[in-house]
Protein backbone atom coordinates (compact mmCIF):
# COMPACT_ATOMS: atom_id res chain seq x y z
CA UNK A 1 0.00 0.00 0.00
CA UNK A 2 1.33 3.44 -0.88
CA UNK A 3 0.51 5.46 2.22
CA UNK A 4 1.13 8.81 0.53
CA UNK A 5 -2.20 8.39 -1.24
CA UNK A 6 -3.93 8.67 2.12
CA UNK A 7 -2.89 12.27 2.60
CA UNK A 8 -5.98 14.26 1.64
CA UNK A 9 -6.88 17.90 2.27
CA UNK A 10 -7.86 18.39 5.88
CA UNK A 11 -11.51 19.41 5.87
CA UNK A 12 -11.96 19.52 9.63
CA UNK A 13 -10.12 18.92 12.85
CA UNK A 14 -13.25 19.39 14.91
CA UNK A 15 -13.62 15.77 15.96
CA UNK A 16 -10.55 16.17 18.11
CA UNK A 17 -10.81 19.86 18.84
CA UNK A 18 -14.40 21.20 18.71
CA UNK A 19 -13.69 24.87 19.41
CA UNK A 20 -11.56 25.26 16.29
CA UNK A 21 -14.35 24.28 13.93
CA UNK A 22 -13.92 26.00 10.61
CA UNK A 23 -11.19 28.18 12.06
CA UNK A 24 -9.48 30.57 9.74
CA UNK A 25 -6.30 32.38 10.66
CA UNK A 26 -7.20 34.40 13.77
CA UNK A 27 -7.62 38.14 13.36
CA UNK A 28 -5.57 38.82 16.48
CA UNK A 29 -1.89 38.10 16.81
CA UNK A 30 -1.21 34.34 16.92
CA UNK A 31 1.75 32.43 18.25
CA UNK A 32 3.09 29.07 17.18
CA UNK A 33 0.95 26.29 18.64
CA UNK A 34 2.52 23.58 20.78
CA UNK A 35 1.36 20.55 22.75
CA UNK A 36 4.38 20.97 25.05
CA UNK A 37 3.60 24.20 26.92
CA UNK A 38 3.82 24.16 30.74
CA UNK A 39 0.03 24.30 31.10
CA UNK A 40 -0.46 21.52 28.52
CA UNK A 41 2.05 19.41 30.46
CA UNK A 42 0.09 20.02 33.66
CA UNK A 43 -3.13 18.96 31.99
CA UNK A 44 -1.55 15.85 30.47
CA UNK A 45 -0.18 14.85 33.88
CA UNK A 46 -3.64 15.18 35.41
CA UNK A 47 -5.14 13.32 32.44
CA UNK A 48 -2.86 10.41 33.27
CA UNK A 49 -3.23 10.27 37.05
CA UNK A 50 -6.98 10.93 37.22
CA UNK A 51 -7.94 8.58 34.41
CA UNK A 52 -5.68 5.84 35.80
CA UNK A 53 -7.41 6.27 39.15
CA UNK A 54 -10.73 5.55 37.44
CA UNK A 55 -9.47 2.44 35.62
CA UNK A 56 -7.84 1.00 38.73
CA UNK A 57 -10.83 1.83 40.94
CA UNK A 58 -13.14 -0.15 38.66
CA UNK A 59 -10.68 -3.05 38.43
CA UNK A 60 -10.17 -3.15 42.21
CA UNK A 61 -13.91 -3.12 42.90
CA UNK A 62 -14.90 -5.74 40.33
CA UNK A 63 -11.98 -8.01 41.19
CA UNK A 64 -12.79 -7.77 44.91
CA UNK A 65 -16.45 -8.51 44.24
CA UNK A 66 -15.55 -11.61 42.23
CA UNK A 67 -12.91 -12.68 44.74
CA UNK A 68 -10.21 -13.12 42.08
CA UNK A 69 -6.64 -13.94 43.04
CA UNK A 70 -5.37 -10.59 41.74
CA UNK A 71 -7.86 -8.50 43.74
CA UNK A 72 -5.32 -7.50 46.40
CA UNK A 73 -2.74 -6.50 43.77
CA UNK A 74 -5.38 -4.39 41.98
CA UNK A 75 -6.20 -2.52 45.19
CA UNK A 76 -2.51 -1.92 45.96
CA UNK A 77 -2.06 -0.47 42.46
CA UNK A 78 -5.01 1.86 43.10
CA UNK A 79 -3.48 2.98 46.39
CA UNK A 80 -0.11 3.57 44.73
CA UNK A 81 -1.80 5.76 42.13
CA UNK A 82 -3.00 8.00 44.98
CA UNK A 83 0.52 8.10 46.43
CA UNK A 84 1.92 9.04 43.03
CA UNK A 85 -0.31 12.11 42.92
CA UNK A 86 1.33 13.57 46.03
CA UNK A 87 4.55 14.91 44.41
CA UNK A 88 2.51 16.79 41.81
CA UNK A 89 0.37 18.36 44.54
CA UNK A 90 3.48 19.22 46.58
CA UNK A 91 5.02 21.03 43.60
CA UNK A 92 1.94 23.26 43.48
CA UNK A 93 0.77 23.64 47.07
CA UNK A 94 3.70 22.56 49.20
CA UNK A 95 4.22 19.58 51.48
CA UNK A 96 1.37 20.52 53.82
CA UNK A 97 -1.09 20.72 50.93
CA UNK A 98 0.16 17.42 49.55
CA UNK A 99 -0.20 15.73 52.93
CA UNK A 100 -3.78 16.96 53.26
CA UNK A 101 -4.54 15.84 49.72
CA UNK A 102 -3.15 12.37 50.43
CA UNK A 103 -5.13 12.06 53.64
CA UNK A 104 -8.41 12.85 51.91
CA UNK A 105 -7.84 11.09 48.60
CA UNK A 106 -6.32 7.80 49.77
CA UNK A 107 -9.07 7.32 52.34
CA UNK A 108 -11.80 7.38 49.71
CA UNK A 109 -10.27 4.35 48.00
CA UNK A 110 -10.97 2.46 51.22
CA UNK A 111 -14.56 3.69 51.25
CA UNK A 112 -15.20 2.17 47.82
CA UNK A 113 -13.60 -1.09 49.01
CA UNK A 114 -15.98 -1.04 51.99
CA UNK A 115 -18.88 -0.60 49.57
CA UNK A 116 -17.81 -3.68 47.61
CA UNK A 117 -17.62 -5.82 50.74
CA UNK A 118 -20.98 -4.59 51.98
CA UNK A 119 -22.62 -5.22 48.61
CA UNK A 120 -21.17 -8.71 48.44
CA UNK A 121 -22.59 -9.48 51.89
CA UNK A 122 -25.89 -7.74 51.02
CA UNK A 123 -25.48 -5.74 54.22
CA UNK A 124 -27.82 -2.77 53.75
CA UNK A 125 -26.57 -0.92 56.84
CA UNK A 126 -22.92 -1.29 55.80
CA UNK A 127 -23.78 -0.17 52.24
CA UNK A 128 -25.41 2.96 53.62
CA UNK A 129 -22.41 3.68 55.85
CA UNK A 130 -20.00 3.29 52.94
CA UNK A 131 -22.12 5.56 50.72
CA UNK A 132 -22.22 8.19 53.47
CA UNK A 133 -18.42 8.07 53.71
CA UNK A 134 -18.18 8.58 49.94
CA UNK A 135 -20.53 11.58 50.20
CA UNK A 136 -18.36 12.96 52.98
CA UNK A 137 -15.33 12.59 50.72
CA UNK A 138 -17.10 14.51 47.94
CA UNK A 139 -17.70 17.47 50.26
CA UNK A 140 -14.26 17.38 51.88
CA UNK A 141 -12.32 17.02 48.65
CA UNK A 142 -14.43 19.64 46.89
CA UNK A 143 -13.71 22.09 49.69
CA UNK A 144 -10.01 21.23 49.52
CA UNK A 145 -9.84 21.96 45.78
CA UNK A 146 -11.82 25.18 46.14
CA UNK A 147 -9.50 26.44 48.89
CA UNK A 148 -6.29 25.24 47.22
CA UNK A 149 -7.13 26.96 43.91
CA UNK A 150 -8.29 30.09 45.75
CA UNK A 151 -11.71 29.78 44.17
CA UNK A 152 -10.45 29.45 40.60
CA UNK A 153 -12.23 26.11 40.77
CA UNK A 154 -15.20 26.90 43.04
CA UNK A 155 -15.82 24.31 45.74
CA UNK A 156 -19.42 23.72 44.61
CA UNK A 157 -18.31 23.11 41.01
CA UNK A 158 -15.62 20.74 42.25
CA UNK A 159 -18.16 18.86 44.35
CA UNK A 160 -20.45 18.44 41.35
CA UNK A 161 -17.63 16.96 39.28
CA UNK A 162 -16.45 14.66 42.08
CA UNK A 163 -20.00 13.53 42.84
CA UNK A 164 -20.54 12.70 39.18
CA UNK A 165 -17.28 10.72 39.13
CA UNK A 166 -18.30 8.73 42.20
CA UNK A 167 -21.73 8.08 40.69
CA UNK A 168 -20.14 6.72 37.52
CA UNK A 169 -17.83 4.40 39.48
CA UNK A 170 -20.77 3.10 41.50
CA UNK A 171 -22.88 2.70 38.35
CA UNK A 172 -20.18 0.55 36.76
CA UNK A 173 -19.93 -1.56 39.90
CA UNK A 174 -23.69 -1.96 40.38
CA UNK A 175 -24.22 -3.03 36.76
CA UNK A 176 -21.29 -5.42 37.05
CA UNK A 177 -22.60 -6.93 40.30
CA UNK A 178 -26.01 -7.38 38.64
CA UNK A 179 -24.42 -9.29 35.74
CA UNK A 180 -25.13 -6.49 33.24
CA UNK A 181 -21.61 -6.41 31.84
CA UNK A 182 -22.38 -4.41 28.73
CA UNK A 183 -24.17 -1.82 30.84
CA UNK A 184 -21.17 -1.77 33.16
CA UNK A 185 -18.72 -1.03 30.37
CA UNK A 186 -21.01 1.51 28.74
CA UNK A 187 -20.93 3.33 32.07
CA UNK A 188 -17.16 2.71 32.27
CA UNK A 189 -16.57 4.54 29.00
CA UNK A 190 -18.64 7.52 30.15
CA UNK A 191 -16.90 7.66 33.51
CA UNK A 192 -13.49 7.30 31.90
CA UNK A 193 -14.15 10.17 29.46
CA UNK A 194 -15.38 12.32 32.34
CA UNK A 195 -11.96 12.20 34.02
CA UNK A 196 -10.45 14.12 31.09
CA UNK A 197 -13.09 16.84 31.49
CA UNK A 198 -12.19 17.09 35.17
CA UNK A 199 -8.48 17.35 34.38
CA UNK A 200 -9.21 20.14 31.86
CA UNK A 201 -11.18 22.18 34.39
CA UNK A 202 -8.70 21.59 37.21
CA UNK A 203 -5.58 22.32 35.13
CA UNK A 204 -7.21 25.48 33.73
CA UNK A 205 -7.96 26.66 37.28
CA UNK A 206 -4.38 25.99 38.43
CA UNK A 207 -2.84 27.67 35.38
CA UNK A 208 -5.07 30.72 35.96
CA UNK A 209 -4.10 30.75 39.64
CA UNK A 210 -0.36 30.55 38.94
CA UNK A 211 0.19 32.24 35.56
CA UNK A 212 3.89 32.90 36.14
CA UNK A 213 4.59 29.28 37.08
CA UNK A 214 3.00 28.14 33.83
CA UNK A 215 4.51 30.94 31.74
CA UNK A 216 1.08 32.44 30.99
CA UNK A 217 0.17 29.43 28.85
CA UNK A 218 -3.31 27.92 28.74
CA UNK A 219 -4.37 24.40 29.65
CA UNK A 220 -7.35 24.66 27.30
CA UNK A 221 -5.49 25.70 24.15
CA UNK A 222 -6.39 23.99 20.89
CA UNK A 223 -3.15 22.03 20.91
CA UNK A 224 -3.63 20.96 24.53
CA UNK A 225 -7.16 19.83 23.68
CA UNK A 226 -5.83 17.70 20.83
CA UNK A 227 -3.18 16.12 23.03
CA UNK A 228 -5.78 15.36 25.70
CA UNK A 229 -8.16 13.81 23.17
CA UNK A 230 -5.39 11.53 21.94
CA UNK A 231 -4.44 10.72 25.54
CA UNK A 232 -8.03 9.64 26.15
CA UNK A 233 -8.24 7.39 23.09
CA UNK A 234 -4.83 5.77 23.60
CA UNK A 235 -5.20 5.34 27.36
CA UNK A 236 -8.64 3.79 27.08
CA UNK A 237 -7.37 1.38 24.43
CA UNK A 238 -4.64 0.09 26.73
CA UNK A 239 -6.86 -0.16 29.81
CA UNK A 240 -9.58 -2.08 27.97
CA UNK A 241 -7.08 -4.36 26.22
CA UNK A 242 -5.27 -5.36 29.41
CA UNK A 243 -8.52 -6.03 31.27
CA UNK A 244 -10.12 -7.92 28.38
CA UNK A 245 -7.11 -10.20 28.01
CA UNK A 246 -7.27 -11.09 31.71
CA UNK A 247 -10.98 -11.79 31.53
CA UNK A 248 -10.57 -13.87 28.37
CA UNK A 249 -7.74 -15.89 29.96
CA UNK A 250 -9.92 -16.66 32.99
CA UNK A 251 -12.93 -17.48 30.79
CA UNK A 252 -15.06 -14.87 32.52
CA UNK A 253 -18.42 -13.57 31.35
CA UNK A 254 -17.33 -9.92 31.15
CA UNK A 255 -14.91 -10.65 28.30
CA UNK A 256 -17.50 -10.18 25.53
CA UNK A 257 -18.59 -6.80 26.94
CA UNK A 258 -14.98 -5.68 26.99
CA UNK A 259 -14.55 -6.74 23.37
CA UNK A 260 -17.57 -4.57 22.57
CA UNK A 261 -16.04 -1.64 24.50
CA UNK A 262 -12.76 -2.07 22.59
CA UNK A 263 -14.71 -1.91 19.33
CA UNK A 264 -16.33 1.35 20.44
CA UNK A 265 -12.88 2.76 21.26
CA UNK A 266 -11.68 1.73 17.80
CA UNK A 267 -14.70 3.46 16.23
CA UNK A 268 -13.85 6.68 18.08
CA UNK A 269 -10.22 6.42 16.99
CA UNK A 270 -11.35 5.89 13.40
CA UNK A 271 -13.59 8.97 13.55
CA UNK A 272 -10.69 11.02 14.86
CA UNK A 273 -8.43 9.85 12.04
CA UNK A 274 -11.18 10.59 9.51
CA UNK A 275 -11.52 14.15 10.83
CA UNK A 276 -7.88 14.79 9.99
CA UNK A 277 -6.97 12.49 7.09
CA UNK A 278 -10.32 11.71 5.49
CA UNK A 279 -12.36 8.54 5.02
CA UNK A 280 -9.66 6.73 3.07
CA UNK A 281 -7.11 7.31 5.80
CA UNK A 282 -9.62 6.19 8.44
CA UNK A 283 -10.37 2.98 6.55
CA UNK A 284 -6.67 2.18 6.25
CA UNK A 285 -6.22 2.87 9.95
CA UNK A 286 -9.06 0.52 10.90
CA UNK A 287 -7.76 -2.33 8.76
CA UNK A 288 -4.25 -2.13 10.21
CA UNK A 289 -5.43 -1.49 13.78
CA UNK A 290 -7.95 -4.31 14.04
CA UNK A 291 -6.50 -7.23 12.07
CA UNK A 292 -3.03 -7.61 13.53
CA UNK A 293 -3.41 -5.56 16.67
CA UNK A 294 -6.75 -5.84 18.49
CA UNK A 295 -7.62 -9.26 17.06
CA UNK A 296 -4.04 -10.47 17.43
CA UNK A 297 -4.11 -9.69 21.15
CA UNK A 298 -7.11 -11.98 21.61
CA UNK A 299 -5.29 -14.70 19.64
CA UNK A 300 -2.26 -14.19 21.89
CA UNK A 301 -4.39 -14.94 24.96
CA UNK A 302 -5.61 -18.19 23.41
CA UNK A 303 -2.04 -19.25 22.60
CA UNK A 304 -0.82 -18.51 26.14
CA UNK A 305 -3.81 -20.26 27.71
CA UNK A 306 -3.24 -23.37 25.57
CA UNK A 307 0.52 -23.19 26.09
CA UNK A 308 0.81 -23.39 22.30
CA UNK A 309 4.35 -22.26 21.49
CA UNK A 310 3.87 -22.30 17.72
CA UNK A 311 0.63 -20.33 17.83
CA UNK A 312 2.19 -17.80 20.20
CA UNK A 313 5.15 -17.30 17.84
CA UNK A 314 2.77 -16.85 14.90
CA UNK A 315 0.79 -14.19 16.75
CA UNK A 316 3.95 -12.39 17.79
CA UNK A 317 5.02 -12.31 14.13
CA UNK A 318 1.66 -10.76 13.18
CA UNK A 319 2.03 -8.14 15.90
CA UNK A 320 5.57 -7.30 14.76
CA UNK A 321 4.18 -6.79 11.27
CA UNK A 322 1.55 -4.46 12.73
CA UNK A 323 4.17 -2.25 14.38
CA UNK A 324 5.95 -1.83 11.05
CA UNK A 325 2.80 -1.21 9.02
CA UNK A 326 1.23 1.21 11.48
CA UNK A 327 4.47 3.13 11.99
CA UNK A 328 4.69 3.50 8.20
CA UNK A 329 1.10 4.77 8.15
CA UNK A 330 1.81 7.38 10.83
CA UNK A 331 5.03 8.53 9.16
CA UNK A 332 3.24 9.03 5.86
CA UNK A 333 0.09 10.56 7.30
CA UNK A 334 1.98 13.12 9.38
CA UNK A 335 4.31 13.96 6.49
CA UNK A 336 7.29 12.66 8.44
CA UNK A 337 6.58 14.60 11.62
CA UNK A 338 6.26 11.27 13.44
CA UNK A 339 9.12 9.30 11.85
CA UNK A 340 8.67 5.60 11.23
CA UNK A 341 11.56 4.63 13.52
CA UNK A 342 10.17 6.56 16.49
CA UNK A 343 6.65 5.28 15.87
CA UNK A 344 7.78 1.69 15.58
CA UNK A 345 9.82 1.91 18.80
CA UNK A 346 6.78 3.22 20.72
CA UNK A 347 4.42 0.64 19.20
CA UNK A 348 6.82 -2.21 19.94
CA UNK A 349 7.15 -1.08 23.54
CA UNK A 350 3.35 -0.91 23.80
CA UNK A 351 2.87 -4.40 22.39
CA UNK A 352 5.55 -5.85 24.65
CA UNK A 353 3.90 -4.35 27.71
CA UNK A 354 0.42 -5.59 26.76
CA UNK A 355 1.79 -9.10 26.28
CA UNK A 356 3.80 -8.95 29.50
CA UNK A 357 0.76 -7.92 31.53
CA UNK A 358 -0.95 -11.11 30.35
CA UNK A 359 2.00 -13.49 30.71
CA UNK A 360 2.72 -12.26 34.25
CA UNK A 361 -0.96 -12.57 35.08
CA UNK A 362 -1.07 -16.12 33.67
CA UNK A 363 1.98 -17.02 35.78
CA UNK A 364 0.22 -15.78 38.92
CA UNK A 365 2.66 -12.91 39.46
CA UNK A 366 -0.05 -10.33 40.01
CA UNK A 367 2.13 -7.69 41.62
CA UNK A 368 4.43 -7.68 38.59
CA UNK A 369 1.43 -7.73 36.22
CA UNK A 370 -0.07 -4.59 37.75
CA UNK A 371 3.31 -2.88 37.81
CA UNK A 372 3.66 -3.55 34.07
CA UNK A 373 0.04 -2.52 33.58
CA UNK A 374 0.75 0.87 35.13
CA UNK A 375 3.93 1.35 33.10
CA UNK A 376 2.09 0.42 29.91
CA UNK A 377 -0.78 2.77 30.68
CA UNK A 378 1.61 5.65 31.30
CA UNK A 379 3.36 4.98 27.98
CA UNK A 380 0.13 5.72 26.12
CA UNK A 381 0.29 9.33 27.28
CA UNK A 382 3.68 9.60 25.63
CA UNK A 383 2.00 8.32 22.48
CA UNK A 384 -0.65 11.05 22.81
CA UNK A 385 2.09 13.65 23.15
CA UNK A 386 4.12 12.37 20.19
CA UNK A 387 1.18 12.02 17.81
CA UNK A 388 -0.36 15.30 18.97
CA UNK A 389 2.96 17.07 18.44
CA UNK A 390 3.26 15.62 14.94
CA UNK A 391 -0.25 16.76 13.96
CA UNK A 392 0.14 20.22 15.47
CA UNK A 393 3.50 20.64 13.71
CA UNK A 394 1.94 19.49 10.43
CA UNK A 395 -1.10 21.80 10.64
CA UNK A 396 0.19 24.48 13.00
CA UNK A 397 -1.97 27.33 11.75
CA UNK A 398 -5.09 25.32 12.55
CA UNK A 399 -4.10 25.07 16.22
CA UNK A 400 -2.96 28.63 16.87
CA UNK A 401 -4.79 30.49 19.61
CA UNK A 402 -5.25 34.22 19.17
CA UNK A 403 -3.45 36.33 21.75
CA UNK A 404 -4.89 39.44 23.33
CA UNK A 405 -5.33 42.08 20.58
CA UNK A 406 -3.14 45.16 20.80
CA UNK A 407 -6.02 47.42 19.71
CA UNK A 408 -8.01 49.43 22.29
CA UNK A 409 -10.57 46.61 22.42
CA UNK A 410 -9.86 44.38 25.41
CA UNK A 411 -11.31 41.04 26.59
CA UNK A 412 -13.39 42.91 29.16
CA UNK A 413 -14.95 45.20 26.55
CA UNK A 414 -18.72 44.42 26.34
CA UNK A 415 -18.29 44.18 22.57
CA UNK A 416 -16.01 41.14 22.93
CA UNK A 417 -17.04 39.59 26.25
CA UNK A 418 -20.46 38.02 26.75
CA UNK A 419 -21.74 37.81 30.33
CA UNK A 420 -24.78 35.70 31.12
CA UNK A 421 -26.45 35.69 34.55
CA UNK A 422 -29.03 33.18 35.77
CA UNK A 423 -30.14 31.97 39.18
CA UNK A 424 -31.49 28.66 40.41
CA UNK A 425 -35.21 29.08 41.03
CA UNK A 426 -35.44 32.38 39.09
CA UNK A 427 -36.77 33.06 35.59
CA UNK A 428 -34.60 36.19 35.16
CA UNK A 429 -31.98 36.10 32.40
CA UNK A 430 -29.42 38.90 32.13
CA UNK A 431 -27.15 38.97 29.06
CA UNK A 432 -24.71 41.91 29.03
CA UNK A 433 -27.17 44.00 31.05
CA UNK A 434 -30.24 43.17 28.95
CA UNK A 435 -32.83 41.54 31.21
CA UNK A 436 -35.51 39.19 29.92
CA UNK A 437 -37.89 36.73 31.57
CA UNK A 438 -37.66 33.03 30.75
CA UNK A 439 -40.64 30.69 30.93
CA UNK A 440 -38.56 28.21 32.94
CA UNK A 441 -35.90 28.28 35.64
CA UNK A 442 -32.48 26.70 36.29
CA UNK A 443 -32.69 23.98 38.93
CA UNK A 444 -30.65 21.40 40.83
CA UNK A 445 -31.45 17.72 40.43
CA UNK A 446 -29.46 14.72 41.69
CA UNK A 447 -26.65 17.04 42.70
CA UNK A 448 -26.38 18.49 39.17
CA UNK A 449 -27.30 22.05 38.14
CA UNK A 450 -29.35 22.26 34.92
CA UNK A 451 -29.95 25.32 32.75
CA UNK A 452 -32.33 25.87 29.78
CA UNK A 453 -30.48 25.38 26.52
CA UNK A 454 -32.57 27.56 24.19
CA UNK A 455 -32.35 30.74 26.23
CA UNK A 456 -28.58 30.58 26.52
CA UNK A 457 -28.18 29.71 22.83
CA UNK A 458 -30.51 32.37 21.47
CA UNK A 459 -29.16 34.93 23.92
CA UNK A 460 -25.71 34.67 22.37
CA UNK A 461 -27.05 34.79 18.81
CA UNK A 462 -27.07 31.09 17.98
CA UNK A 463 -29.73 29.47 15.79
CA UNK A 464 -31.76 26.74 17.53
CA UNK A 465 -33.89 24.15 15.72
CA UNK A 466 -36.05 21.33 17.12
CA UNK A 467 -36.68 18.03 15.30
CA UNK A 468 -39.65 16.46 17.07
CA UNK A 469 -39.45 13.14 15.21
CA UNK A 470 -35.78 12.62 16.04
CA UNK A 471 -36.12 14.29 19.48
CA UNK A 472 -33.10 16.33 18.46
CA UNK A 473 -32.00 19.90 19.17
CA UNK A 474 -29.59 21.44 16.64
CA UNK A 475 -27.68 24.63 17.48
CA UNK A 476 -25.65 26.55 14.92
CA UNK A 477 -23.21 28.99 16.49
CA UNK A 478 -20.85 30.51 13.95
CA UNK A 479 -19.23 27.63 12.08
CA UNK A 480 -20.03 25.09 14.81
CA UNK A 481 -23.00 22.72 14.68
CA UNK A 482 -24.07 21.12 17.97
CA UNK A 483 -26.66 18.36 18.23
CA UNK A 484 -28.40 17.03 21.35
CA UNK A 485 -30.89 14.21 21.80
CA UNK A 486 -33.52 14.10 24.51
CA UNK A 487 -32.85 11.49 27.22
CA UNK A 488 -29.32 10.92 25.93
CA UNK A 489 -26.13 11.81 27.80
CA UNK A 490 -24.10 12.53 24.70
CA UNK A 491 -24.07 15.15 21.97
CA UNK A 492 -22.30 15.79 18.69
CA UNK A 493 -19.92 18.67 18.01
CA UNK A 494 -19.44 18.91 14.25
CA UNK A 495 -20.08 15.17 13.94
CA UNK A 496 -17.99 13.99 16.91
CA UNK A 497 -19.80 12.30 19.78
CA UNK A 498 -19.05 13.89 23.17
CA UNK A 499 -20.26 13.00 26.66
CA UNK A 500 -22.51 15.62 28.27
CA UNK A 501 -22.10 14.01 31.70
CA UNK A 502 -25.80 13.46 32.38
CA UNK A 503 -28.99 13.09 30.36
CA UNK A 504 -30.36 15.99 28.35
CA UNK A 505 -34.09 16.10 29.00
CA UNK A 506 -37.25 18.19 28.72
CA UNK A 507 -38.42 19.67 32.02
CA UNK A 508 -41.96 20.28 33.21
CA UNK A 509 -42.01 23.62 31.35
CA UNK A 510 -41.34 21.78 28.07
CA UNK A 511 -37.83 23.23 27.77
CA UNK A 512 -34.66 21.29 26.94
CA UNK A 513 -32.23 21.49 29.85
CA UNK A 514 -28.53 20.53 30.01
CA UNK A 515 -26.04 20.15 32.88
CA UNK A 516 -24.24 23.38 33.75
CA UNK A 517 -20.95 21.43 33.86
CA UNK A 518 -21.39 20.76 30.13
CA UNK A 519 -21.03 24.49 29.47
CA UNK A 520 -17.67 24.65 31.22
CA UNK A 521 -16.22 21.47 29.73
CA UNK A 522 -17.44 21.43 26.14
CA UNK A 523 -18.18 25.03 25.17
CA UNK A 524 -15.40 26.74 27.09
CA UNK A 525 -17.47 29.15 29.21
CA UNK A 526 -16.10 30.37 32.51
CA UNK A 527 -18.56 29.76 35.33
CA UNK A 528 -18.89 31.51 38.67
CA UNK A 529 -21.25 29.90 41.16
CA UNK A 530 -22.82 32.06 43.86
CA UNK A 531 -22.87 29.82 46.90
CA UNK A 532 -25.08 32.11 48.94
CA UNK A 533 -27.76 32.87 46.33
CA UNK A 534 -27.25 29.99 43.83
CA UNK A 535 -26.54 32.48 41.05
CA UNK A 536 -24.81 31.38 37.86
CA UNK A 537 -22.55 33.79 35.98
CA UNK A 538 -21.21 32.63 32.61
CA UNK A 539 -18.57 34.62 30.72
CA UNK A 540 -16.80 34.02 27.44
CA UNK A 541 -14.93 36.11 24.90
CA UNK A 542 -16.87 35.93 21.62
Amino acid sequence: MKMKKLIVPMLSLTLLMPTMAGAAAPAATAVKASVNTPAAELRAGLDYLLSEHFTLAVSAMTKAYDGTKDADAAYKALDQNARDMQPAIASLYGDAGAAEFERIFRAHNQYTDDLVKATKKKDAAAIKTAEEKVSGFVDEFGNFLGAATEGKLPADAAKQAIRSHEDHVQEVFEDYAAGDYKGAYEAYRKGYAEMFGISKVLSSAIAAQMPAKFENTKADSKAADLRSALNQLAGEHFALSALQMQEQYDGRAASDALIWAEAMNTADFKAAIASIYGAEGAAAFEKIWVTNHVNAQADFVTAVKNNDVAAKAAVEARIAGFTTEFATFLDSATAGNLPKEAGQAALTAHENQVQQVLTQYAAGDYTASYKTNREGYKLMFGVGQALGNAIVTQFNDKFQDATTPTTPTTPTDPATMVKVWMQVGSNVLNINGIVTKMDTEPFIWSGMTYIPLRYLSEGIGADVKWNKKAQQVTIKAGSDTLKFWINKDFMEVNGMKKSVGANVFVNSDNRTVVPLRFITELLGWNVQWGKADHSITLTKAM
